[in-house]
């Protein structure tokens, strides 16, 4: 039987934290939420994580869950992924993910995969 975060007593504990995370100004949360909430080995840590991240809607946050392999968008889990483009889609001003999927797509320095679903994301965005 899988135990989810969901059914633990911690569940409101790391939800707690990562809104904290998410709504401090310093860059050193981004840094927090992207090492611990994004590596997480629970899916539900790592989607709550990636959606705190797009809710910054800043350059250095959306990049970790765009441009990075493995998280956010690039999540090996379909529920963490496609929470995260919901996401996305969802953002009232999208200008700063919309720089972030271009430099993604653009960038010589990621690898085809990255790019691509950067691409899938940016035409996305461009249709909601």
């Amino acid at each position: 039987m899988e135990t989810t975060i969901k059914s633990s007593k911690n569940y409101m504990k790391v939800s707690d934290i990562i809104d904290s995370l998410t709504i401090n100004p310093s860059p050193d949360a981004v840094a927090v939420l992207e090492e611990i909430g994004t590596n997480s080995s629970i899916d539900e840590i790592r989607e709550m994580t990636a959606l705190a991240l797009v809710k910054r809607n800043e350059p250095a946050s959306l990049s970790v869950v765009i441009s990075h392999r493995g998280k956010g968008i690039n999540d090996m889990s379909t529920v963490v992924a496609m929470s995260t483009i919901n996401c996305l889609l969802s953002l009232e001003d999208k200008q700063e993910a919309m720089n972030v999927l271009e430099r993604t797509i653009s960038g010589e320095e990621f690898e085809e995969d990255v790019r691509e679903n950067a691409r899938a994301v940016k035409a996305l965005m461009a249709l909601s």
